[in-house]
């Protein structure tokens, strides 16, 4: 068809656009160079082949024309995964007006793309840049704690104060209520930030090795020792802070040793007879309760009175539910910026579900869900029903009915706090006391609650 056009062939062999001819039969019949140039397949290689041979039938437009004869004009398309182009695929028709192939025109725009690309990686990293300046002029170590309710600004009010002394203070809470992050706002905020911050994982230390990790040794203490000797954790942190992070998992033997430290402010190594003066703020952490375990003999009432200085308590997610919308606002953008991808949003019926829940593994729980949904939603907007989908993936978020919100997230938040209260107090059978603890909260609280909620007393 071509070869009898050759003025016709000269100037679609000179247009800088990728052109490309195929008949009835997906065969290609015309290729020019600006062709071979954008996807480097010689003319001869691929002339009278079929185009499906170079490319995969899903990744190309001329096909889709062929099959439904409907024009496409100035569209966006990647024929392969290394190419992009804007393109326009045309039908053709003979005389008699039957379908003979199909012509498209194709603008090379993969270097624009990749320069966008790395503009938009430029400018997340340049805003996470211009953040963390911000942070440092504009925040405070205790902005890492996200949240604006009640019972979360409490205790950071009682943490800022904390910051300000040195003294050994006492973090309690469950798994996941951010025990870690406070601590180290605390050491930050105080005037040791310039001296080492070292955390202490005492569940995740062997017993045979807590007391070198934590008091280190002399040269020769025992076998395969170091020549030199070790510095132990609380010696490393001299002059700054030490985490003791899940005290409760310590060993008797090494509490005597921790509250020797705390007494004399003297640190003794294996096979060390002298002693070393230290100057060490400890912050420890637990979500156990150390009172129960004073009671079974499995923590040392003496230990427990010299942590207990100062006491923190991280509240738990299920009381301050009005901090969840911020927090999966915090985390979505947070990921969204880690991996490059956009983040859904959630509506209604997702954000009434998670406000629904109890949550027991709390913030950090909430950090993973979110992290879940970003990383694998294909959806720009999550639903009740995605939240369930990732639900059965994760196995905790219990599947509940739909029901018609009535109320304001305050008023939902009220009413799920008070139906908790009730039924806590129903199985202590009245017990205040008892029940503050399952709670989490103090017995001030608890009856400032049941007054609040006029909650009555059977």
């Amino acid at each position: 068809m071509l070869k009898d056009t050759p003025y016709l062939d000269a100037v679609l062999a000179a247009e800088d656009d990728a052109i490309t001819i195929i008949n009835r039969n997906k065969e290609v019949i015309f290729w020019n160079e600006a062709a071979v140039q954008t996807y480097n397949i010689p003319r001869l290689d691929i002339i009278h082949k079929k185009i499906t041979d170079f490319f995969h039938d899903d990744n190309l437009m001329v096909l889709k024309v062929l099959e439904t004869r409907s024009p496409v004009r100035n569209v966006y398309h990647r024929p392969r995964k290394d190419k992009h182009v804007v393109i326009n695929t045309l039908p053709v028709y003979n005389e008699d007006k039957e379908l003979i192939g199909v012509v498209s025109v194709e603008r090379d725009i993969t270097q624009i793309v990749k320069l966008n690309e790395n503009l938009v990686t430029t400018s997340t990293e340049l805003n996470e840049l211009r953040q963390k300046e911000y942070t440092k002029k504009e925040g405070t170590p205790f902005s890492q704690l996200k949240g604006s309710s009640n019972a979360l600004q409490q205790t950071i009010q009682i943490a800022q104060k904390a910051a300000r002394t040195n003294a050994t203070t006492l973090i309690l809470g469950e798994s996941g209520t951010g025990k870690d992050i406070c601590a180290r706002a605390i050491h930050e905020a105080s005037d040791r930030n310039h001296a080492p911050f070292i955390p202490v994982n005492c569940g995740a230390i062997p017993s045979a090795l807590f007391e070198s990790e934590l008091f280190g040794y002399e040269g020769g203490a025992f076998t395969g020792a170091e020549k030199k000797g070790k510095p132990g954790k609380i010696e490393m942190a001299d002059g700054g802070t030490l985490f003791l992070d899940e005290v409760g998992e310590l060993p008797l033997e090494m509490q005597v040793k921790l509250l020797r430290v705390l007494q004399e402010n003297v640190l003794y190594r294996i096979g060390d007879s002298k002693g070393k003066k230290l100057n060490v703020r400890i912050i420890a952490a637990t979500n156990q309760n150390l009172e129960e375990l004073m009671e079974e003999k499995q923590f040392r009432s003496d230990l427990f009175y010299r942590l207990n200085v100062i006491q923190l308590v991280m509240p738990p997610l299920r009381d301050r539910l009005e901090d969840i919308p911020e927090l999966i606002d915090v985390f979505r953008r947070k990921f969204s910026d880690q991996y490059q991808i956009s983040a859904p949003r959630f509506d209604e019926s997702a954000l009434n579900m998670l406000l629904h829940y109890h949550w027991p593994g709390n913030v950090r729980e909430l950090r993973n869900l979110i992290q879940r949904i970003v990383i694998l939603s294909e959806s720009p907007i999550v639903s009740e029903d995605d939240i369930l989908l990732f639900q059965q993936r994760d196995g905790h978020i219990p599947e509940r009915k739909k029901v018609k919100q009535k109320h304001t997230l305050p008023q939902e938040k009220e009413s799920i706090e008070k139906h908790l209260i009730e039924e806590t107090l129903l199985q202590t059978n009245g017990n205040k006391s008892q029940a503050a603890k399952k709670l989490g909260i103090s017995r001030v609280t608890l009856y400032n609650k049941i007054k609040k909620y006029q909650i009555k007393m059977s």
